[in-house]
Formats: structure tokens, sequence, C-alpha cells
């Protein structure tokens, strides 16, 4: 069983920083993509910064310049440092990896738990 797990949510002033983890657990052959998402109240869920598949990273533009993906491949771990954070950026970020389990040969779509990102003074 494969497994996100994230932390580093909570409570910021507006201009601070945040720092969120995801590590990936289980019975792992591969993993390609990994990145983060999140979902503000009544929104529909979007990207905010991940690793493709070929290793290349996409931002979405309300993250360029301020938040900063990067992982620790001998952890399985992505991070996503977050700075400048503005009250827009407050929602549910949720983990996701594209994994090829051990138990299997095709990769599908995992997602975290997801983990509180509130901005506010």
């Amino acid at each position: 069983q494969v497994q996100l797990v994230e932390s580093g949510g909570g409570l910021v002033q507006p201009g601070g920083s945040l720092r969120l983890s995801c590590a990936a657990s289980g019975s792992i052959f591969s993993i390609y993509a990994m990145g983060w998402y999140r979902q503000a109240p009544g929104k529909q869920r979007e990207l905010v910064a991940t690793f493709t598949n070929s290793g290349s990273i996409n931002y979405a533009d309300a993250a360029k310049g301020r938040f900063t993906i990067s992982r620790d491949n001998a952890k399985n771990t992505v991070y996503l440092q977050m700075n400048s954070l503005k009250p827009e950026d407050t929602a549910v970020y949720y983990c996701n990896a594209f994994i090829t389990p051990r138990s299997t040969v095709s990769p599908r779509d995992y997602w975290g738990q997801g983990t509180q990102v509130t901005v506010s003074s």
C-alpha cells in the first residue's frame, strides 16, 4: 500500500512563510511526477507546483516568484517552500504523486489527506 503524508501547514500572517513536506511511503517501485495542489473553499482544486514525469518543474502563475518546490529522491519526499504568503493562498494543500507500486506494472495517481494553510492577521 502506498501512502502520501503531508505536514507543515498552519496559521501564518500575511508576508510570512511556511514549508510543506510530503513523504511517499509503502511498497513503491517508481515515482514519476510529484507535486502540490490546493483547494480553497468553494473553488476547484488547482495546481500549485509539480515535478513532471520528465523531471521539469511547473509552477502556477500565482506561485511563481514566491513558492519553491524541491525534492529528496532518497527519502521519496517533496517540499514546498512558501514565502510572502497572502490571504488568497489560504487553502487545503494536497500532495499528489504518480507512482507505480511494486504490486502492479501500471502507475496511478495518489493523493495525500491534505494540510490546511491559513494566511490571516
